[in-house]
C-alpha cells in the first residue's frame, strides 16, 4: 500500500482539529502520515491496527495516540456496518510556539515525545477519557481547548500506556517531495484570493503541467483544481460568521462569480452558504 502525505487543516477558528465519525472512512487516506500530532478514539469493537512497524488488532474500542510523521492506517479501513470514532489533531505549537517548555507541562510535553512511538492505552484510560473525548466535537471553542488540555494531562500519566512502533526505525518520508508539496499549500495559501494559474504553481514545482497535475494527483488523490476549490470554501466558512454578503465573500476567496461560489460551496459542504449561515445562528 503506498504511503501518502495528509493535509490537515483546522476548521475556521480552532487551533487544532477535531472529527467526529459516525460511519467508517470512505476518504483517500488509508495508509499515510502527517506532522500533527493524533488522538483516535474509538468507544468499541475491534479491528485491524496498523502504526508504524506495528500491526496487530484492538479489543473492546481504541484510544491512541501518535506522533507526526508515524504512518499509520486508517482505523476504519475495510470497516463497514455501525463504527464511531474521534479523531483530534493537533501541531506541537497549536497554543503558541514554547508553550510545551510551561513548567506546568512537563508531563504533557513528555507524552507528545513518547507519542513519537505511537501510544496505545488500556481499558481503563479508555474509560477515563473516552466520554470526554466524544463530547469534544460539540463544546465552544475555549470549552473545547481546555479541555483538550484535561485529555492531554490525563493520558500524560496514564499508567497502562504502550508504545506500538519499533524504536529507531524511521520511514523515508522523502524530505524533497515533502518540501515541493509544501511549497504548493503555500502558495495556494498566499493565492488564493485571486486567478491561480496552473503553469505558475507547475514552474514552482520544476515541472511541466501535465506531470504537475499527475504528481499533485498521486500525492494527495485530488486534482488540483479540486484542492483550491476545497480550500477557497474552508476560508469562505469562517468568513461566513461576519456580517459580509455571500456575494462578497465568495469573491473575496476568489471565486469569480456568486452562482460558482453556490456550486462549489455545496459540492464540498453540502449545502449552501447561505444554509450554512443559518446554521450557525
Amino acid at each position: 500500500m503506498r504511503l501518502q502525505f495528509e493535509k490537515i487543516e483546522p476548521g475556521p477558528g480552532n487551533s487544532f482539529k477535531v472529527v467526529h465519525l459516525t460511519q467508517p472512512q470512505t476518504c483517500w487516506v488509508y495508509w499515510h502520515y502527517h506532522p500533527e500530532y493524533e488522538i483516535v478514539y474509538i468507544p468499541a469493537g475491534s479491528g485491524k491496527r496498523h502504526v508504524g512497524t506495528n500491526i496487530s488488532r484492538y479489543d473492546e474500542g481504541e484510544l491512541v495516540f501518535i506522533g507526526p510523521n508515524l504512518p499509520h492506517l486508517n482505523f476504519s479501513y475495510d470497516k463497514e456496518g455501525q463504527y464511531e470514532e474521534v479523531v483530534v489533531q493537533m501541531r506541537d505549537d497549536f497554543l503558541g510556539k514554547g508553550f510545551l517548555d510551561s513548567p506546568e507541562l512537563v508531563e504533557v510535553h513528555r507524552l507528545f515525545e513518547r507519542s513519537r512511538a505511537g501510544l496505545s492505552f488500556g481499558l481503563e484510560t479508555k474509560k477515563a477519557v473516552g466520554q470526554t473525548l466524544l463530547g469534544l466535537p460539540k463544546l465552544p471553542p475555549f470549552d473545547r481547548m481546555i479541555t483538550l488540555l484535561r485529555v492531554l494531562q490525563q493520558l500524560a500519566v496514564a499508567p497502562d500506556a504502550e508504545p506500538l512502533h519499533a524504536d529507531g526505525i524511521r520511514f523515508d518520508l522523502n524530505p524533497k517531495e515533502q518540501e515541493r508539496i509544501n511549497r504548493v499549500y503555500q502558495y495556494v495559501a498566499d493565492h488564493h484570493t485571486q486567478p491561480i494559474d496552473v503553469q505558475v504553481v507547475a514552474d514552482l514545482s520544476s515541472l511541466t503541467v501535465p506531470a504537475f497535475c499527475r504528481y499533485f494527483k498521486r500525492m494527495t488523490s485530488m486534482t488540483f483544481t479540486d484542492f483550491v476549490n476545497e480550500y477557497r470554501v474552508n476560508q469562505a466558512r469562517r468568513l461566513l460568521h461576519s456580517a459580509r454578503t455571500v456575494a462578497d465573500i465568495g469573491s473575496e476567496v476568489g471565486f469569480s462569480n456568486v452562482s460558482h461560489f453556490n456550486k462549489t460551496f455545496k459540492a464540498v459542504t453540502g449545502q449552501t452558504p447561505s444554509a450554512y449561515r443559518r446554521e450557525l445562528t
